[in-house]
């Protein structure tokens, strides 16, 4: 069964057309949504995170047409989706440690008790034992997040998501600003989660990034998706490489 399926999706900030009929559906892999800046790769991860309403379209998830946009975010990530953003966004003043366990702490969202009790139980203590292992962060554990630097705050994003069990991970240009070790290291956590089992879509900046992680892409330029295929194949569009020249 298809995970995800974006059918027909517009939408329009005011007089500006964001996105125009974009559709596509994820297929068991790792998805890679690329495009020039002022594309709509992240007006699009918001309406499928339900962060926007679209204008016109939908987004089928789990084979159910669910309205995303009209779900509360704790509601969305109970239903398996988890989300990290371009900017990191850590719970600056706790833990690593301490920012896994409020992703642990999405059953009893949005109650307070999901931050201010931290639930270290023998059990969520060995996930995040497990999730931080994965993530390449059991050093920091007791470190506090403002302090890492920005390679780590990625992961963290990653691992805060994890604790949620999601099934699909949105994942907002994760290699921003990482330098050429540290994307390796990224892409290799990255298709260690995909061979786990979960669904990944990655917005990416990085073409080069994308291209070796990803089994399929999709472009989108102005609003508009101008190729899907392998990596193989969109590079040697012709829409895309004018796109990305700046040529009509």
């Amino acid at each position: 069964m298809t995970l995800l399926e974006v059918k027909h999706i517009s939408h329009w900030f005011g007089g500006l057309q964001a996105l125009k009929d974009v559709s596509f559906q994820t297929q068991n892999e790792i998805l890679g949504l690329i495009g020039p800046n002022g594309a709509g790769k992240t007006t699009l991860f918001n309406i499928i995170s339900g962060f926007i309403t679209p204008t016109k379209g939908e987004v089928i998830y789990g084979g159910q047409r669910i309205r995303i946009h009209h779900l509360r975010p704790y509601q969305t990530v109970r239903l398996g989706m988890a989300r990290t953003f371009q900017i990191v966004k850590p719970f600056a003043t706790l833990t690593v440690e301490e920012n896994v366990l409020t992703g642990l702490g999405m059953p009893f969202y949005p109650t307070s008790k999901a931050l201010v009790q931290r639930y270290k139980t023998a059990s969520n203590m060995e996930k995040v034992e497990e999730i931080l292992t994965t993530t390449h962060l059991i050093e920091y554990r007791n470190s506090p997040a403002a302090k890492l630097p920005i390679g780590l705050q990625r992961r963290l994003e990653i691992a805060r998501a994890l604790a949620t069990g999601p099934k699909l991970l949105l994942l907002d240009e994760p290699a921003a600003g990482l330098v050429s070790q540290e994307a390796t290291e990224l892409s290799d956590l990255i298709l260690n989660l995909f061979h786990q089992g979960i669904q990944i879509i990655v917005i990416e900046h990085n073409m080069r990034f994308a291209m070796n992680l990803c089994q399929r892409i999709v472009v989108l330029n102005q609003g508009e998706m101008i190729a899907q295929g392998t990596p193989s194949e969109v590079q040697n569009n012709e829409k895309v490489i004018n796109a990305y020249l700046g040529q009509e």
